[in-house]
Order: structure tokens, then sequence, then C-alpha cells
């Protein structure tokens, strides 16, 4: 049995103020959720906060992005060494709005599936769980070209560092066109994309497949939670606005608790 990860991504948004008060709520209920893995993704001026409070909680914590290299003239990129000098356990990689909203589609898109990568062997070599986010635009969508898109990423994070690293890896198929949308993806659909992701990775390593972590993202809330988590190949969710409301976001951590059973 894969053991369940709620990954919650705060995105650009938050205070100290209102940070305290959602981990302190979270925290608050955080026995009745104790079966499965919980990560916390602030922005990355309040990593100390979120560190300093969860520190020895059993929640996780990460980033929500990181450099494709080691150290440098990188103005305003942090390194997989930084994120590692603050505890970091996990990462996300390649999350559709970096690709979206950033100059990324400039870029031919076999350069950004080299990018991302590289972000995942950077984080890799420091001992992180980088979380590879996955996914088909609407228009990508609309003309069935989904297993395609996702068969692209992975087959390039393969080929670039080989199956064996997707031991220390999870994946996290967010459609982008559910992404904030409110639209979420039937459970049967992300069942049958999970399990071509599965498929895809068993191709090469069947027993590193049947280990492997599988996330869905997408508008994911309190009502749509456990529908979702308990399909067979769907291992927990990435998690946006849910997690920014501590009720909220504990209810889809305990609708992830019923996968164990």
């Amino acid at each position: 049995m894969r053991k369940p990860l709620i990954a919650g991504n705060w995105k650009m948004n938050g205070s100290s103020e209102s940070n305290k008060a959602l981990l302190t709520g979270i925290l608050a209920q955080a026995e009745s959720f104790a079966s499965v893995d919980v990560a916390l993704f602030p922005p990355a001026v309040y990593l100390q906060q979120v560190q300093q409070t969860l520190s020895g909680t059993g929640l996780y914590w990460g980033t929500q992005n990181l450099s494709q290299f080691k150290q440098g003239a990188y103005t305003g990129e942090i390194s997989a060494a930084m994120l590692a000098d603050f505890g970091c356990h996990y990462v996300l990689i390649g999350h559709s709005e970096r690709r979206c909203l950033y100059a990324e589609l400039d870029l031919d898109q076999r350069v950004l599936d080299r990018i991302v990568a590289e972000k995942y062997e950077m984080a890799v070599r420091e001992g992180i769980t980088p979380i590879i986010c996955i996914g088909e635009s609407p228009d990508e969508h609309a003309v069935g070209r989904t297993e395609e898109v996702v068969a692209r990423l992975l087959d390039t994070v393969i080929a670039y560092s080989g199956v064996k690293g997707l031991a220390h890896t999870v994946l996290a198929y967010e459609p982008v066109w559910a992404i904030g949308t409110g639209r979420s993806a039937t459970p049967e659909w992300a069942q049958d994309v999970h399990h071509f992701m599965r498929q895809r990775v068993a191709s090469h390593d069947a027993k590193i497949a049947q280990n492997l972590r599988i996330l869905y993202g997408g508008s994911i809330n309190s009502d749509n939670a456990a529908p979702l988590f308990l399909q067979p190949d769907v291992d927990g969710g990435l998690v946006g606005g849910g997690s920014l409301h501590a009720d909220e976001f504990v209810k889809i951590c305990q609708a992830a608790v019923l996968k164990l059973g």
C-alpha cells in the first residue's frame, strides 16, 4: 500500500499573521490525519516560519520551485542546496503556473521538459523529493492529447536521469484545464491518466512503478477529495486554494485517510 500524500501549495498567498493562524488550525487537528503524509509549500519568504512551526510535528514542508543550477549569478533563484539547508523534504517542479505565466511559453516544449529534468536531478542530488507536475492544457485536452503530453515529459525525465531516480520522486497529474477553475477531473478520468502514467514507468521498471506515488491536482476540495483518492492509482492530492483554509485542508487530509481503509 502506497502511503497517501497531501501537498498544500499556498502559491503567492499568506502573511506572517495569517500563516500562523493557518498552521495553528491545521496542527490542532493533525492527529486526525496522522496516518498520511502532509506537506506544505509556502512562498519562499515564509519558509523559515513554516520550518520553525512544523519541526517535530510530523508534517513536512517544501518550496514551490528551485533553480536547475547549482550556484552562481542567477538573481532571484533558489538552489537545491539552499532548500536542503532549511530542511525541505519536498519541492514542486514544473508546475503549470511556472510554465504558463513566466515567459516559459516562449520556449520549445522539449526545452521546457529538459529544464524540468535538470531541476529534478538537482533536487534528487540534495536528498529532496521532487514532485514533478505533469498535465495538459485546455487546448491539448480538447483534441485528446493528454497521454501524448504526459508521456513526453515522463520520457524526458527518464532519458535524462534514468528510471531509478523515480524511486525518490512523486508525480502529480495536474490538468491545466482544472486548476483554479472549479472544474475538477472526474475520478474515472483521473484514474485513467494515473494508470497510464504508472504503466509508462512500469515499461522501464515495474517495481518502481508499483511504489511510485502519483497525486491528482486540479480544484480539489472537501467534496470531491474522497472519490478521487479512493481510485486505485490516485495516491493523494496537490491542493491549491483548499490548502489556504485550515478546516477545508484538514477535511481533504482526512479524506486521504479513507484510502487506508
